[in-house]
Order: structure tokens, then sequence, then C-alpha cells
């Protein structure tokens, strides 16, 4: 497999996101979802809407997202409506609660863990889909990228329970008992069924901001612990990924030793090496910077 390209800005601004995106060379077409991490009630670190208002825009997109698997603001569709109000997304934007009614299984024949992907019927209505993530750690995940939205972000309220037990039907406190590898692999298993489910109709974004060891799901998370980096945009997400990771690992700024130890401790980086046995993408990168 020939080296992915990733482009680079180090500018976060609005209108370098849809300069990262154009560089990509893809016209996402018909009705285009756009994958993003609606914070939950009381988070200071989620990416604001109006941040992400030239690219959605630019590719005339609906803000989607899913119900998540513990309680909160955003366990039902009602209140996670009433987030999305809160927090703006549906003052600005078309917005999409994926898995509102029911859910559909898309099917993962060569699953590592899992063989089925519990996600929102909606899903169903796009053709296309740009995966906008906030790159940053995570509690349970080591670190939250593309593949963490491919997988967690966009499984429904039941998959993502069914993810994070590694396929099985558990409760709540089964989500938090799974071995740790396996509930990485079973990530890579759903997202390479959503990457295989649009074909080549997918971009993705990674904003390296805000970046704490927490993810945008905690209430109260801690303060970021290093400097922004910039805006990263490919056509593959491992690549994406891992170039995030090593920009974290070069950077000369001491904060980042408090997001890799994040990532060391929870085993963030096998979610990689599982997503690389699907050929959903390559390790293997060139860094085109955008001035």
């Amino acid at each position: 497999m020939e080296k992915a390209k990733v482009y680079f800005i180090k500018n976060i601004t609005k209108e370098n996101l849809v300069k990262a995106y154009d560089a990509l060379g893809i016209n996402l077409k018909g009705n285009v979802a756009v994958k993003v991490h609606s914070g939950e009630d009381g988070n200071q670190n989620y990416l604001k809407p109006l941040f992400m208002e030239d690219i959605i825009n630019h590719v005339n997109g609906t803000v989607v997202e899913c119900n998540t698997a513990y309680d909160g603001a955003r366990d039902t569709t009602e209140k996670h409506l009433e987030l999305m109000k809160k927090h703006e997304w549906s003052k600005y934007y078309k917005v999409d609660i994926m898995d509102s009614e029911e859910d559909i299984a898309l099917d993962i024949p060569d699953g590592l863990v899992i063989k089925k992907n519990y996600v929102g019927k909606n899903l169903l209505n796009y053709d296309s889909m740009l995966v906008l993530s906030h790159f940053k750690g995570h509690p349970m995940g080591g670190y939250g990228g593309a593949l963490k939205q491919l997988s967690i972000g966009i499984a429904s309220s039941k998959g993502k329970r069914y993810i994070h037990c590694c396929g099985v039907n558990g409760s709540y406190e089964d989500m938090f008992k799974a071995n740790q590898d396996q509930f990485l692999e079973s990530m890579a298993d759903a997202a390479s069924s959503v990457v295989k489910h649009f074909n080549g109709n997918i971009a993705y974004i990674n904003v390296m901001a805000n970046m704490s060891v927490d993810c945008d799901c905690c209430a109260v998370a801690e303060d970021p612990c290093m400097k922004d980096i910039g805006i990263l945009a490919s056509l593959d997400p491992i690549a994406i990924d891992e170039a995030c990771l090593d920009l974290v690992k070069k950077t000369d700024d001491p904060g980042k030793d408090k997001l890799l130890q994040r990532i060391s401790d929870r085993h963030g980086e096998h979610i990689i090496e599982a997503a690389l046995k699907h050929n959903i993408g390559t390790k293997d990168y060139e860094l085109i910077t955008l001035d």
C-alpha cells in the first residue's frame, strides 16, 4: 500500500478547516453526514458549533450524532436534542440523532472480536460522511481521534454498549470490566464496518486543540494539558490518527507527557494495530504542510 497523504495546517481557524478539506481533492456528494461530538453538558473542551460553520456549509452537511450508553445529558434522544439546542448545534445546522428511532446492524464478517456493529438506522439516509474529530485523550480508549469517532461515535446507544462489552449484551457495569485490548479491537472492528459502508465516500479531519487527557464525553473534564498543534485532513483514518500521535510525540511541549501517559496506560495505540488488520488504511503516511 502506498503512503497515505495527510495534510497539516498549524493555524487552527474555521477557514483552514475548509482549506484542509479541499486539499483532499474529494467531493462528498449527495446527502452528507458530518459527524461531530456534541459535547457532554458541562464539558469545556469540545469544539464549538461556530468553529465548524464554514466546513459544514461547504459540504452542505447535516450534523449527526448518536445517543450515549451512560447516564448524562445525551443518553436519550429527547435529552440529546435539548443539549443540541443548549450548545447551539441546532441553531445553526440541521441535526440528526441517528439512533432516534431504531438500530440496524452492519456486518463485520472479519471482525477480530465483534461480528456486528449496531448503528442508528438513519445512517442509511446518507451518501457520504465527513468525520470531524477533536483529537485529545480519552478515559477508556487512551485517545480519541478518527477511529474512535468511526466506532463509538457512530454506534447507537445499544451499539456503544455492545462494543464496550466486546460483543456481549452486558449491563452498564459490564462496560467497565472488559479486557482492554479486546475493547480496542472491538472499536477497530466497528470502525471498519463504517468505512466499508461508505465505500470511499468518506473523509477525515482531526483538530488538535484543547487537548485534555479526557474526552468531550466527560461532564467535568480536565483542562488541556498541552498547547494546540493544528488541523489534519486525510482520506485514511489510520494515517490521520498515526500522524496526530506522532505530532504529540515530536513536540517539545512538556504537557505531552501527561497525554502520552494516558494513551500508554490504556494501550491506546492498539486500536491502530487492530484497524490495520481490516485493511482500511495504513500507518505509512506523507505529512504535507499547507500554508
